[in-house]
């Protein structure tokens, strides 16, 4: 490969020789084998149609796709409900008994709600919404804590053939107010307020102020906190007021398979909130398989909990419509994981047999930074599988996690996927992976996808580049609401005469083909010439003893182009001397050892906290803006905002001498 066409691609520093094969147990009673990848590779459009079959049709499709690039239509003909995909059915086959969600509160109340009690609830929220105007194509902004009445707005929506835009609780009124007025919604469902560490927030004030001025007509609260609250009369109206009077029963209507499902905005730290747009069929048959195969769920007996938030597509298809689709008895939780003690998710565990515990890479280094003593302190003997979803996770977190958590039975399941995508593509599957930790390992059977260089040629094992999906899948998005040219532009234009999605980011093979997320191309460092991946140092980084998290970005260097600097938090309990000048050398040569020395950071600074946004995404662009010297940017994202005041201040007396 001549120099020109190295530098094009990113640089694969870093190996990972560990395997873990799946349990014989788990391998003997998998849901999917190894023979799915030939099946569907043999017959793409006949294994997507074998998969459709998993939901109820009223009206059988024509055709499985229609493809002219970069525009999809699935399962062309067909119609059903995803709404009684995910709730009737389940009743109508004799399962109304089953649990579908065990709730639990932050303050420690607790719901059990069974398919019956599900069909009920979605019935009367469908016709007290039906009520309030909505109907087949209008928009409903939803933006509540979680609590089940956000999962029954869901549902009532797709019942009716409405669109929802669920916006992260988090989200500021100006976030909301963008949201509300791109997708012209007409009703807005809210809440009084919500816990946050075991203390009321507001949340209707906020949303008082979002909707002023919007094409909202009617605001639907939710009563949680029972704190007072401004009111709007004729405007607002108290779910037990609207809700609970109305009828149990609604006829579920069938809609075309391409009918719009909802609208999720993507929450980019900059520029204009892109609305992507996903629709029924295709959606709901993919959420459903691959709930299925990635999880090993069995409908009964598993007992699933994904710990996202029902603002994010997670929570869309890993609470929402997958698991329901399927059949799942699963958990919800409110809070916080560290509400009241930093042990609640395993006392979650404990207390439900919980059997599928999914969440991110984020969250597990917070455990990890928490100490291991606190799982110790729990039995959790229920779990069967684990996985991680959000981002790349470095192998140590993933030994961690397999190790202290797993108890060193679990597979875990590292899934790639994002707004657009719908539902997974890359993942083990836990019956059959030999899986590496930290390695996404291969595309699911019916997914292709591939690593590629700038002319879009694949890459060779042990080589990184752009991750491209080269055919089409049932759950991809089928637009930006409103913006077909950005749509193009932002996902197709990259690779365009060879009609890949591209979505920015970088991955590589390695010696043996498994796929290694690298983070967003966009973090990318060229330091002398070589593109370095920020995943590879961070992970080094986090393979040292004595550290539990780490950030890391480039910096204008004079000599090298870009200069590493990293920012890492220590574990729990790390003196005073690790935070010294010998330490910082240690872990520079740490890393130089690990992955060679062009990856020594130029500079590491010891933080108390990263600035993260509300959903765990580290805000590397602040970074960037300290390790640079220029003046912060815009933080209002952030989790907690004075994160950016202690970095900065402390970044000087971090500088090498």
């Amino acid at each position: 490969m001549a120099e020109s066409e190295k530098s094009s691609a990113l640089s694969a520093l870093s190996t990972e020789s560990r395997t873990f094969p799946p349990p014989a147990e788990l391998a003997a009673q998998a849901n999917a084998t190894e023979d799915w990848y030939a099946r569907a590779d043999a017959d793409r459009e006949g294994f997507w149609a074998e998969q459709a079959d998993r939901l109820l049709w009223t009206k059988k499709w024509d055709t499985v796709l229609e493809w002219e690039a970069p525009f999809a239509k699935w399962f062309v003909g067909g119609e059903l409900n995803v709404a009684y995909n995910c709730v009737d059915r389940h009743v109508d086959d004799g399962n109304g008994d089953r649990v579908a969600i065990h709730w639990e509160g932050e303050p420690g109340d607790s719901r059990a709600i069974t398919y019956a009690d599900l069909q009920r609830e979605v019935c009367k929220t469908a016709n007290a919404l039906a009520a309030m105007g909505v109907g087949k194509g209008d928009r409903v902004a939803i933006q509540l804590p979680m609590i089940p009445e956000a999962v029954f707005s869901m549902l009532a929506c797709a019942r009716l053939g409405a669109m929802h835009s669920v916006v992260f609780g988090g989200f500021s009124p100006g976030a909301l107010k963008a949201r509300i007025e791109d997708a012209e919604a007409k009703v807005l469902i809210t809440s009084d307020g919500q816990f946050r560490r075991g203390k009321p927030a507001p949340m209707k004030e906020n949303t008082d102020q979002a909707v002023e001025g919007t094409t909202i007509e009617k605001v639907l609260v939710v009563k949680r906190t029972e704190t007072d609250v401004p009111w709007t009369d004729g405007r607002d109206v108290w779910w037990h007021d609207a809700v609970d009077s109305a009828s149990d029963q609604h006829t579920a209507q069938s809609f075309d398979a391409e009918h719009p499902l909802f609208i999720l905005y993507t929450s980019g730290t900059t520029g204009k909130p892109k609305g992507i747009l996903h629709t029924s069929g295709g959606y709901l048959t993919q959420a459903a398989y691959t709930h299925h195969v990635t999880f090993d769920h069995k409908p009964g007996e598993s007992v699933y909990w994904c710990t996202a938030d029902i603002g994010w597509v997670t929570g869309h298809t890993y609470i929402v419509y997958g698991p329901l689709a399927n059949g799942a008895t699963q958990v919800i939780y409110e809070g916080t994981p560290n509400t009241p003690h930093e042990g609640r998710h395993w006392e979650i565990v404990d207390k439900y047999g919980v059997t599928i515990y999914y969440t991110a890479p984020t969250l597990i280094r917070t455990f990890m930074k928490w100490g291991e003593d606190i799982p110790a302190k729990y039995d959790l003997s229920s779990l069967r599988v684990l996985g991680t979803v959000g981002e790349p996770i470095n192998p140590e977190a993933w030994m961690w996690f397999r190790t202290r958590i797993g108890r060193e039975r679990c597979p875990i399941v590292d899934t790639w996927w994002q707004t657009e995508t719908g539902a997974t593509m890359i993942a083990p599957l836990p019956g059959v992976t030999h899986a590496k930790p930290g390695s996404a390992m291969r595309p699911l059977p019916g997914i292709s996808a591939a690593v590629v260089d700038d002319s879009g040629t694949r890459v060779g094992n042990g080589e990184g580049g752009y991750l491209v999906i080269d055919k089409p899948w049932p759950s991809m998005l089928r637009g930006i609401w409103g913006d077909t040219e950005r749509y193009q532009e932002t996902y197709w234009s990259r690779f365009a005469e060879q009609g890949f999605y591209f979505a920015g980011d970088g991955a590589k093979y390695d010696d043996d083909g498994a796929i290694w997320l690298l983070g967003r191309v966009d973090d990318v460092m060229n330091v002398s010439g070589h593109r370095i991946s920020t995943t590879e140092v961070e992970s080094a980084l986090v393979s040292h003893s004595t550290v539990v998290e780490a950030a890391v970005v480039g910096a204008a260097d004079e000599t090298t182009g870009q200069g590493i600097v990293a920012f890492v938090i220590l574990r729990a309990g790390s003196t005073d001397e690790a935070k010294g000048a010998e330490a910082i050398k240690a872990l520079r040569d740490h890393v130089s050892s690990e992955i060679g020395p062009i990856a020594k950071p130029r500079q590491i600074m010891v933080v108390e906290e990263l600035p993260k946004t509300r959903s765990g995404k580290i805000m590397r662009r602040l970074l960037r803006d300290v390790a640079e010297n220029r003046e912060v940017g815009d933080v209002s994202t952030l989790a907690d905002t004075s994160v950016m005041d202690l970095i900065t201040s402390g970044m000087q007396d971090s500088k090498e001498e």
